[in-house]
């Protein structure tokens, strides 16, 4: 159990630890000269179960109190000390506010120097304390008179500490490993030396940690727990790390940075938190008021943004964001402090709720009803409500990145909670059950209505129906859960389409007809100089409206393509013409190849080759630098023949993303040229892909 002591300048804080442990912890020569406390002092008192009570002196003065919040995070149990002489003061008060804003409601009241006045004073501090108690976390705390002078009440305080660290146990040591950081020195022989807290988590000898926000990495060499050699260092105990790593030096660990498990690096600097304004505040809490936060080990200056319609008055509470001059390195659910930027009087405090807070669209009731789900303490509930909420869905890796949580409680919260997920590259997606088959149904309602109004189509593109569905994923989430659909045969994927398994496209008899009677002019021995429409209608006495209808149509079920305004080749002829330019490419130095050598390989003249390969260019097929050109090995995929098409994962890879048959053209964010004629969905495969 970790004890921190709080109370006013000059009230025996430290003779008090002495008296316990036997230790001083006053150790800077200013200390030791002026006779007060500075900094943080450590001490430690073996119990009588084998355990240890690690003990944390904090400073009284109100010019110190930013120490003092260094030291009061991470503690178990607070020993408020009042002088029996003085009775509360005003650090005893701020103090005390302090440890109610960081939610430390186990402790007991130590009245110091009862040896300096009567019983009859000695109610009347008991009485003024009660009172001054009775609206926090330490109401009704037991209240021990001692004489730290005399040795009076001593080894009472003594066992009623080890009764309260038996009673409180030993806290759990869940979540990933996070220390505070609040001193960092050189021992001769040793090497750096790291000492703070264990707020989460479990560090062993060996591990790769990560000093965070600025990220230098480092590897534990050794480990001392509760002032004791061990291999293992867990939640709640006092420890110091011995760090070892290029750059890692006394000098590059300051108070305030927090050693954690590599996987937990990912600093924060907008924070949505609720606050809390003391009651004893003169002033309401303002818009982009500055403040400094405290927040573990670490100071910070800060602006207020308010989510709500009025400032926060004195003793209110509200959602803010927090807007931070630096990033820290923090948890959803950690408490912090406010102060006000002079550093003479602490403001309010509250809880961190999303470190990734948005800089617009803060104040949406869609995004407050996010916050209120993320304010309920247990991460559990929280991602229950939150995942209920608009817009249905969350990256999952983030939300157990940013509460600490270990991968243990991952596996345990997905089950659960039966949580869907989709992997993507960069995320991992998770949805309820509930909404999960809400979409699934959804979606396949609306292939059925596509598929009855346009049955000549080979499916829905791939973004058009992203549209129409809610909740609305993100691209390559819902690429993802394409991906699995087309596995359990749910929904079937051509290319950039999008169908239902049952789904065949036909002609009609009568463009089946006309089909017949234009596949011959574009394919065969001409396909690579396939007459354009004008002139396929005046060879076959079709109507140029129809021609050009029916080619579009060919190009919308993916078994053409138009290279260029009324120019129509085959897909299989286009997937061909990219399967000639990379064997160009192969066979040249660097890869680069002139339109001209193009030509010779098509024959079909240098004007009809050079729409090609800037079609090919409009695709990302090809890379034009000047007159050369060179392939881009990532998109060959886009044209090629379903026989050569290579199943795989879902990637993210710009414009397409639908598996690694997916190809952009003729997708509904294709849009039309001016004055070409638009077919269904105001596109062709002629147009520029969006950036």
């Amino acid at each position: 159990m970790i004890i921190g002591t709080a109370g006013h300048i000059d009230h025996g804080k430290t003779s008090l630890v002495r008296a316990l442990t036997g230790a001083d912890t006053d150790r800077l020569k200013d200390e030791k000269a002026r006779g007060i406390s500075i900094d943080l002092g450590f001490a430690y008192l073996p119990a009588p179960d084998g355990g240890v009570l690690g003990f944390i002196d904090v400073p009284g003065h109100e010019r110190f109190v930013h120490n003092m919040l260094a030291g009061a995070t991470g503690i178990d149990f607070v020993l408020l000390v009042v002088a029996a002489d003085d009775g509360v003061m005003p650090q005893t008060i701020e103090h005390l506010a302090i440890v109610n804003l960081l939610g430390i409601s186990h402790g007991l009241v130590v009245i110091t120097k009862a040896d300096l006045v009567d019983e009859a004073r000695l109610g009347e501090v008991r009485t003024e304390i009660a009172n001054t108690l009775s609206a926090t976390a330490l109401a009704g705390a037991e209240m021990v008179a001692v004489s730290s002078a005399t040795g009076a009440g001593i080894d009472d305080l003594r066992q009623r500490l080890f009764a309260a660290s038996q009673a409180y146990g030993r806290r759990a040591a869940t979540g990933s490993f996070r220390l505070a950081a609040d001193r960092s020195f050189t021992l001769q022989g040793t090497g750096t030396v790291v000492t703070g807290t264990v707020l989460s988590g479990v560090v062993s000898v060996g591990d790769q940690v990560i000093v965070s926000p600025f990220g230098l990495s480092a590897r534990v060499r050794a480990i001392h727990a509760q002032n004791r050699p061990t291999e293992q260092g867990r939640a709640g105990d006092r420890c110091a790390l011995n760090l070892a790593g290029d750059g890692v030096t006394k000098d590059a660990i300051a108070r305030g940075d927090v050693v954690l498990a590599p996987e937990l690096h990912a600093p924060a600097e907008r924070i949505d938190a609720t606050v809390e304004m003391l009651a004893s505040e003169a002033k309401p809490l303002t818009q982009w008021m500055p403040v400094r936060l405290h927040h573990a080990a670490t100071e910070v200056g800060a602006r207020i943004v308010l989510l709500g319609d009025a400032p926060v008055p004195p003793g209110g509470r509200a959602m803010v964001q927090l807007v931070l001059e630096r990033p820290v390195a923090a948890a959803a659910g950690d408490r912090f402090v406010l102060r006000d930027t002079t550093a003479q009087r602490t403001i309010g405090g509250g809880r961190f709720l999303d470190l990734r807070a948005p800089a617009r669209k803060r104040r949406t009731p869609e995004r407050m009803a996010q916050l209120e789900a993320l304010a309920l303490p247990d991460p559990e509930a929280a991602l229950a409500a939150l995942l209920g909420r608009a817009p249905g869905y969350i990256d999952i890796a983030t939300f157990i990145r940013d509460h600490a949580l270990s991968e243990a409680e991952r596996a345990s919260l997905v089950e659960r909670l039966s949580l869907i997920r989709l992997q993507t590259a960069k995320a991992e997606f998770a949805l309820l059950p509930a909404v999960w088959l809400r979409l699934k149904n959804r979606m396949t309602a609306v292939l059925e209505a596509f598929h009855a109004d346009y049955p000549n189509l080979a499916g829905m593109g791939f973004e058009r129906l992203r549209l129409q569905l809610e909740p609305r994923l993100p691209a390559p989430a819902f690429a993802a859960m394409l991906q699995g659909l087309a596995r359990s045969r749910d929904v079937a994927l051509d290319g950039a389409w999008v169908r239902l398994p049952g789904h065949e496209v036909h002609l009609t008899p009568h463009d089946e007809t006309l089909w017949n009677r234009i596949a011959p002019l574009i394919g065969g021995t001409e396909r690579f100089r396939p007459p354009r429409v004008r002139d396929i209608a005046g060879i076959t006495g079709i109507s140029e409206v129809d021609v050009r209808r029916l080619c579009k149509l060919l190009g919308r079920m993916g078994r053409a393509d138009e290279v260029a305004h009324d120019h129509f080749f085959l897909r299989d002829t286009v997937a061909e013409m990219v399967e000639i330019a990379t064997r160009i490419a192969a066979a040249v130095p660097n890869g680069e190849f002139t339109a001209a050598q193009f030509r010779d390989q098509l024959n079909n003249g240098r004007k009809v080759a050079i729409q090609i390969l800037e079609f090919f260019d409009r695709h990302g097929i090809t890379i034009r630098r000047g007159d050369l050109r060179r392939i881009n090995k990532h998109r060959l995929d886009l044209f090629r023949r379903p026989a050569n098409v290579v199943s795989g994962s879902v990637r993210e890879t710009g414009d397409s993303v639908s598996g690694r048959a997916s190809s952009p053209v003729g997708r509904p964010d294709f849009k039309s040229g001016k004055g070409r004629e638009p077919v269904l969905g105001g596109f062709d495969s002629h147009s520029l892909p969006p950036h």
